[in-house]
């Protein structure tokens, strides 16, 4: 099997579910893919209105029913391993994610959001 050609979704069925669940994941209490967690932003213009893309995490991962604790960001093969990081990032701050991931099927990366904001603290 060729990675490369893979689709973001073949990646996480055949690479990244896995690998959750050889980490000790349970699947069924414990994972959740493809969430929508916005409805969209409201666009108006005039007296029309519509909505906007909704927002959707590729896995959201629990500590017990209904506490999340981290953010999947998949991408397909051909981008980099962190490529959906800043994806991700912006995802935990509108989900108030401590934890944050990304992979491309080869590895995962990962991020503590609090020291991303203590570093910015610091730093500015």
């Amino acid at each position: 099997m060729y990675k490369k050609s893979l689709s973001e979704r073949d990646i996480c069925t055949k690479f990244i579910t896995p690998a959750l669940k050889k980490a000790g994941w349970d699947i069924h209490k414990q994972v959740r893919e493809e969430v929508f967690f916005t409805d969209g932003r409201i666009i108006v213009q005039g007296s029309l209105h519509t909505r906007g893309t909704r927002k959707r995490a590729d896995y959201i991962l629990y500590y017990k029913n209904n506490i999340p604790l981290a953010i999947i960001e998949a991408k397909d093969n051909k981008k980099g391993v962190g490529s959906g990081m800043q994806q991700a990032l912006e995802y935990s701050e509108i989900l108030q994610l401590l934890f944050v991931f990304s992979s491309n099927g080869d590895s995962f990366t990962n991020l503590n959001v609090l020291c991303v904001h203590f570093h910015r603290s610091i730093f500015r």
